[in-house]
């Protein structure tokens, strides 16, 4: 299958976890993979490595425009690109709620920003956020997170109202615990690593965590022909947290 065979995607994030496992599978469907992260070496193979800070627009900017200069197009950009933080309102320093930000929803909107010229002067693009459940819902020890995925969320719909009808969309996918590099991080700087395993695959329903793969086949469908007439949506990938 090759879906996005003669099409330029942009991965943000693209080093470790949910972003690699895009990069790789918009590769395996035949895409021109530009993959970008602060650490690109261990990118997949197939795809062209981009050092990349999405929260400085000249380091956006460079890898937007080195993408269209290389092919003369930019169908895809996925904002994947994400920071974690750990602590409740009173513990969160202005240091981490602004740094959170930075990464979460400043990263989005400058990439956002950049690719909607290239996509609106061609009349086809796919815009894909990275948000998460957290910005559905309250999570404990999460407050610049759950602050900053759900920001994510309101610019999606915003985006996508806004430009409903030139051919460009926006989307997000929402996913639950999943099990990547990022939560592993989490799991280790915890005083019982296996227990707080525990209580993470105890709060889905399904009794697992999700995993980059499934996140990521969610977020290619969104890119997709497939999913022509969806925009401003939220895609759940929590296996049941939300519903339950």
């Amino acid at each position: 299958m090759s879906r996005f065979a003669g099409r330029t995607i942009l991965v943000t994030g693209a080093g470790s976890g949910i972003g690699r496992e895009m990069a790789r599978q918009f590769v395996e469907e035949g895409g021109t993979v530009y993959a970008a992260d602060l650490d690109p070496g261990a990118v997949p193979e197939g795809s062209t490595p981009l050092k990349v800070d999405v929260t400085d627009p000249d380091s956006f900017a460079a890898a937007v425009d080195r993408a269209v200069s290389e092919t003369g197009a930019l169908h895809v950009l996925c904002n994947n690109a994400g920071a974690s933080s750990t602590t409740d309102v009173l513990d969160c320093t202005l240091e981490e709620w602004e740094r959170t930000f930075a990464v979460n929803s400043r990263g989005v909107f400058l990439g956002t920003k950049l690719a909607l010229p290239h996509m609106l002067a061609q009349g086809d693009g796919a815009i894909v956020n990275t948000a998460s459940v957290a910005g559905l819902v309250g999570l404990k020890d999460r407050a610049a997170y759950c602050a900053s995925k759900g920001a994510v969320i309101a610019l999606t719909r915003q985006v996508a109202v806004q430009y409903a009808g030139t051919g460009v969309r926006c989307n997000c996918v929402c996913p639950g615990t999943v099990d990547s590099p990022w939560v592993g991080r989490l799991l280790a700087a915890a005083d019982d690593p296996e227990r707080a395993r525990a209580g993470l695959v105890a709060r889905q329903p399904m009794g697992r965590l999700g995993t980059p793969t499934e996140v990521a086949a969610a977020a290619l469908y969104l890119a997709s022909d497939a999913a022509t007439f969806i925009t401003g949506t939220e895609l759940v990938i929590d296996g049941g947290l939300l519903a339950g």
